[in-house]
């Protein structure tokens, strides 16, 4: 039991700031009606309840694709599909009403009440829901009436706001209003793409039946940008799943930072996917148009301009150019239009499986942002990939910023026994220590 509460407690130390960076910011949640019959979903609620008293504001989009079917089962009506997508006659415009209305109850009833035998027991968060969807038919396509189907025409972005600020969580359903009063049926997709998009959401969660989205291997990506998931769209794949991933694109591409999609089947994939440094989902990224690789040979020359100005202030020590051409294989660099802006390296110490984080230097104007965070990942990453499982670095004027990116200080002793014999101690360098 000692093992496993101090294991809990350096997992939530390990979790506060990604606590502290959630808060305050807009995320909007999407899942099908499949989520919602899983016997996880209650799992899932919980766990929106308690990024809820975390600070989070939060939108639910609700799918209910299956629900729709079996209703419209149960009342006779025969389902009808152009190119996949359903025709909204006014007999099945009622079995969407139906279903879309007990799963909103449903949801609203699970996040009103907390779970029972659960830390979010009898917490009172507040569920709003309302007509804050404008919709408009899709109209006649190639001679097909699809009636009582249709897009997302605007988000009331005036009306959410309001209520999250509120501290309410904001529910909406597939379905949107007209301004002559009309109901329309609404892709999941379109609504949570839209509104996450009309919000300048900070994050687009979706969630899938599998772990996250998968390459053409069957392995999951564990973080990509939407080229990547351009690439995904000409494998074949179900219809459901080519919304995921055009939901996702169309998200990134117009102002999403990042959009996450973790599997609705795990008890632990949201939390560990907002919580945790490695995640348990897919993250995609917004493309910056900056570039993180290995350094090459040909970047030489780029790195010893960007260095030069710390080496003559004493700051870094002094590298030749022989010397950063033998060693060019540590270094990564962060480029923009091919110009390098960043770069740090990684000396690796594998009988202490640790690594010499070294050489970190980012381009005075690009100091802004989070490059630095991006370059510290990459190199823990780089890290990993060779089996270790702590770096450190030494350093003489960048300490609190190390601190910030989660290193702690520490002895001399903790250096691996080749560097320690190697410290200079006219430096004074403080060391400091980090695990991956």
């Amino acid at each position: 039991m000692v093992n496993t509460d101090k294991d809990y407690v350096k997992w939530f130390r390990n979790a506060a700031p990604y606590i502290n960076a959630h808060r305050g910011k807009t995320v909007v949640l999407m899942f099908g009606g499949e989520a919602v019959q899983h016997p996880n979903f209650a799992n899932i609620i919980h766990d929106i309840a308690l990024l809820r008293s975390l600070g989070v504001k939060l939108v639910i989009v609700h799918g209910a694709r299956p629900q729709i079917a079996e209703r419209a089962k149960l009342l006779g009506v025969k389902q009808q599909f152009n190119d996949e997508l359903r025709i909204t006659d006014p007999e099945t415009l009622m079995a969407v009403k139906d279903a879309t209305g007990s799963l909103r109850v449903h949801i609203e009833a699970l996040l009103t009440m907390g779970l029972a035998n659960s830390p979010m027991h009898g917490s009172q968060i507040r569920v709003s829901t309302g007509n804050f969807v404008i919709a408009r038919p899709i109209g006649i396509k190639d001679g097909v009436d699809y009636k009582h189907t249709g897009l997302v025409r605007r988000i009331d972005t005036v009306g959410i706001n309001t209520q999250l600020d509120f501290g309410s969580i904001v529910l909406l359903s597939p379905v949107g209003y007209s301004t002559t009063g009309e109901v329309f049926n609404l892709a999941l997709e379109d609504v949570a793409t839209q509104t996450a998009i009309s919000l300048q959401a900070d994050k687009l969660i979706t969630f899938t039946e599998d772990e996250g989205l998968i390459d053409a291997s069957g392995q999951l990506i564990r973080s990509c940008n939407a080229g990547t998931v351009k690439s995904l769209l000409e494998q074949p794949g179900e219809h459901v799943r080519q919304l995921l991933l055009r939901a996702i694109i169309q998200s990134s591409e117009n102002g999403v930072e990042r959009c996450h999609c973790v599997s609705y089947q795990s008890d632990t994939a949201l939390l560990q996917e907002l919580f945790t440094r490695d995640g348990a989902g897919t993250l995609i990224a917004k493309d910056h148009k900056e570039q993180i690789t290995t350094a090459t040979i040909d970047d030489v020359g780029g790195i010893l301009e960007l260095i030069r100005p710390l080496e003559e202030e004493g700051i870094l020590v002094k590298r030749s150019r022989k010397l950063l051409e033998m060693e060019i294989d540590r270094f990564i660099v962060l480029k923009k239009e091919d110009v390098i802006i960043a770069c740090a390296a990684l000396y690796p110490y594998q009988e202490a499986r640790t690594g010499e984080l070294a050489c970190v230097v980012i381009h005075p104007d690009y100091r802004k942002g989070n490059r630095g965070d991006r370059l510290i990942a990459a190199v823990e990453s780089f890290a990993k990939r060779q089996k270790l499982e702590q770096l450190f670095v030494l350093t003489t004027v960048s300490y609190h910023w190390f601190l910030e990116q989660g290193f702690v200080e520490t002895s001399i002793d903790a250096l691996p026994e080749s560097k320690k014999q190697l410290y200079n101690y006219q430096r004074k360098s403080k060391v400091l220590i980090k695990s991956i």
